[in-house]
């Protein structure tokens, strides 16, 4: 079957350029250079790597994996993208320098004017959530989609922190919700070393969300009304490693996919679980990292389930070329790339979308 652009009884949808057309020569693996966030060094002054997408693409691109051409350019999320989810009182908040500097911890952005703060902050988090919700309708008609960008789990719909101004995975399902037909149900693995109290916050009372949730549970945000909406929550302890996680993480994958047949996975791949990370607390490997991302993959594939991946939080250096590993191992293990989509357990989705790329929304995300 497959999947359609839905307007049907959706007369309030607004017009989008999130959801144009994609050639199929492109990878579904979505990126824009205004991603990094680079302001006169205010940036190193939080721990985050706010250059690392694009050393992900530089490590792609020096395998040979990707060039400029085969890849999708992610587009700015607008307002009337944003307000799908948000609040106008959350945008106009954002308007104030020292919201946004609580927001991404970066306190020096209180003595900025807000229009530099926009351009040189919010407008790459956007163009990170634009490419989110593009993601989104790629995984779907191709199977799989990676942005290397978003995954900004701890922002609702009227509140922000932890470096994430926008709930782009809120958005992206509920842009799918709203206007790709036979699309009712989604899952959210949530592997980033921080618990994803916006996303959760968002879904609370919505029975078509399954999220599970596998964290440190001594760390940021420790939002007790969140993890109501946790449908399987796994609490880790400080220093976890490699052996004990691998084997959480395909335990509960391959249980909550059981439990629930979702028609899109949305795989919150954060990398601050990695040893060494300062704000994450545990000790996973880099081989680790891999390995689990791998797990996620074959789950969904073995299922035909789409799946989209975002890359949130990871604050070292070498995150970057961890994120550019775990791909090229996804691509060798034919999990993603033109390959997978007649690979085992490919959907009929998948292999309908390619013999018939000519049909009504088969490639429709934007450029």
């Amino acid at each position: 079957m497959s999947h359609k652009e839905d307007n049907k009884g959706k007369g309030s949808s607004h017009h989008t350029d999130l959801y144009a057309r994609i050639p199929l020569t492109c990878l579904p693996i979505v990126y824009h250079p205004d991603y990094n966030i680079t302001f006169m060094g205010l940036e190193k002054l939080h721990p985050f790597d706010a250059g690392k997408w694009g050393k992900v693409i530089h490590f792609l691109k020096e395998e040979q994996f990707l060039t400029d051409e085969n890849m999708v350019e992610a587009r700015e999320a607008s307002e009337e993208d944003l307000l799908v989810v948000h609040t106008k009182r959350y945008l106009n908040k954002l308007k104030w320098s020292m919201v946004v500097a609580n927001i991404t911890e970066i306190p020096p952005l209180i003595f900025l004017p807000n229009f530099l703060v926009q351009r040189r902050v919010l407008r790459p988090l956007r163009t990170q959530t634009g490419g989110t919700i593009m993601a989104g309708k790629l995984a779907i008609d191709r199977g799989w989609a990676v942005n290397v960008g978003g995954g900004f789990h701890h922002c609702s719909s009227d509140r922000g922190g932890g470096f994430c101004a926008y709930a782009d995975i809120t958005l992206a399902i509920k842009f799918l919700f709203e206007r790709v037909e036979g699309i009712s149900r989604a899952t959210i693995i949530d592997l980033d070393a921080h618990q994803g109290n916006g996303h959760e916050r968002d879904f609370l009372d919505d029975k078509r969300v399954f999220i599970m949730d596998v964290y440190n549970r001594y760390i940021y945000p420790e939002d007790n009304f969140a993890k109501k909406a946790i449908k399987r929550k796994v609490e880790l302890d400080w220093g976890t490693e490699d052996s004990e996680y691998l084997q959480k993480v395909e335990l509960h994958t391959e249980g909550s996919l059981n439990e629930v047949r979702p028609d899109i996975i949305v795989y919150n791949a954060g990398t601050d679980v990695l040893d060494g990370d300062p704000l994450g607390g545990l000790s996973i490997s880099p081989q680790g990292i891999v390995k689990r991302d791998e797990i996620v993959f074959r789950a969904a594939r073995r299922r035909g389930i789409p799946i989209l991946m975002v890359t949130s939080g990871g604050y070292q250096k070498r995150t970057a070329r961890i994120i550019a590993d775990s791909i090229l191992n996804l691509h060798r293990e034919a999990l993603i790339g033109p390959e997978a989509l007649e690979g085992e357990g490919s959907s009929s989705m998948v292999t309908s979308m390619m013999s018939s790329s000519g049909s009504t929304g088969s490639t429709s995300t934007a450029v």
